[in-house]
């Protein structure tokens, strides 16, 4: 790739959009070069619901960011999550006319491009085709192909499906605030790529990303991808039962829960208490920390009632031996670990995207609340990597490379990304 190539990452959520340009460096960490924020008040449980207030709060977010890093953007790599995502597992057979040639690249992208052909619910859309494992002639567990004999070639591939109107709303919004989408990634597998190693995915490891309106889940097992699910509650309810519990404004519900909520009340006295400041000339507030902790556990019990059925149902509860990897802006709630580890019995750790970062001085990107947007930017990387490693260099004896060689170098991204080949399908979402 270009020594000064850059990617932008776009997390439209829906709390907060935000905006983080990053490059590669020479030692394969991201460096941040500038990063933009503004409140989202347009996104509705990850799904937009206001197209104006979208626009506006995405010009404000790339505007301070471009200010920041002193560029001009105009491609971003942008998340999708929100309650109409789904996914499928679908098994896709391919016949080979020659089986004395190697398998090749174009076959396996062949393959996956027959997944876009499917026969989906009305209204609705692939978004990604993720190759699990494939099967050459009968022989099973095979990661890569590429560079087999055979004549039938066979994959099992998870498919992220989304609502075509809600990928149109994302698109009309980001073009209408003058950028171009160079990718659209489901945000659980984006902040996949910047919180978990390659030990926990290979271990078995699921992904908890509470954001602000969903809860995404991305469970990993031998390294590939193998259940997503969005979760329609997130950190939004959790403020909106604060508010409502209490008798305070939104705006010292969500100051409440950062500062003084805690998941587990019984740490706290019944007679402790913390004073709401005053706002719009009211008077200065009591309240009990305990009935705060209260009204957080009760919802983030809920929440992760719903993880623990989702991970059973998926068929690897006894498999992930990474246990669950927490992120995310609702992941910061005191003791929110503790309770994860309580409702599903399962080790748990706080996931901050930090192993992929280059020193940098904005030390607010490191918080887990960034963990999509720093995701989205190493998927950017991805991407253009596997394009430079196109089928042409393959067999060349440049340099003394071998013929596997070649190939193996072809799909090291893909491997990299948990299988995400990008194919001429993904441009036209």
């Amino acid at each position: 790739m270009k020594k000064n190539e850059l990617v932008v990452g776009l997390d439209i959520g829906t709390t907060k959009i935000s905006a983080i340009v990053g490059r590669m460096t020479e030692h394969q960490k991201i460096e941040v070069l500038g990063m933009g924020k503004s409140p989202s008040s347009g996104v509705l449980r990850g799904v937009v619901a206001n197209i104006t207030e979208t626009i506006n709060a995405i010009k404000a977010a790339v505007g301070e960011a471009e200010k920041n890093a002193a560029i001009k953007i105009g491609e971003v790599y942008v998340g999708i999550a929100g309650q109409h995502i789904r996914s499928l597992q679908h098994r896709g057979i391919l016949t080979r006319a020659d089986r004395e040639l190697e398998i090749s690249h174009q076959d396996v992208v062949n393959l996956s491009n027959d997944m876009y052909k499917l026969s989906l619910n009305p209204g609705e859309k692939i978004i990604h085709v993720l190759p699990q494992e494939f099967i050459v002639d009968n022989e099973q567990g095979i990661l890569n192909p590429i560079g087999m004999n055979g004549s039938r070639l066979e994959a099992n591939f998870h498919i992220i499906v989304g609502q075509n109107n809600a990928i149109r709303n994302i698109y009309r919004c980001v073009e209408k605030a003058g950028l171009q989408v160079k990718g659209l990634v489901l945000e659980p597998l984006a902040s996949a790529d910047s919180v978990l190693t390659n030990e926990e995915k290979e271990a078995g490891v699921a992904l908890i990303d509470i954001g602000g309106g969903t809860t995404d889940i991305a469970i990993f097992q031998d390294g590939i991808i193998r259940h997503t699910v969005v979760i329609p509650f997130g950190g939004n309810v959790i403020s909106r039962d604060i508010k409502e519990g209490l008798r305070i404004m939104s705006q010292q519900a969500e100051l409440m829960k950062v500062q003084y909520g805690s998941a587990l009340p019984m740490e706290y006295q019944k007679n402790e208490i913390v004073i709401v400041a005053a706002v719009k000339g009211r008077e200065p507030k009591e309240i009990s920390s305990f009935n705060l902790a209260q009204i957080i556990n009760a919802r983030m019990k809920e929440i992760m009632e719903h993880v623990h059925y989702q991970i059973n149902s998926s068929g690897f509860a006894d498999r992930l031996i990474g246990g669950i990897v927490m992120t995310g802006g609702g992941s910061q709630i005191k003791n929110c670990k503790q309770l994860v580890e309580y409702v599903t019995g399962m080790e748990t750790r706080i996931g901050a995207p930090v192993a992929h970062l280059a020193r940098t001085d904005i030390d607010e990107v490191k918080n887990p609340m960034y963990a999509t947007g720093l995701g989205l930017i190493i998927k950017g990387f991805s991407d253009i990597g596997a394009n430079i490693n196109q089928p042409e260099m393959v067999g060349k004896e440049d340099k003394g490379k071998s013929k596997k060689d070649g190939l193996m170098e072809l799909i090291g991204g893909w491997i990299k990304r948990g299988g995400d080949f990008m194919t001429e399908n993904d441009e036209k979402l």
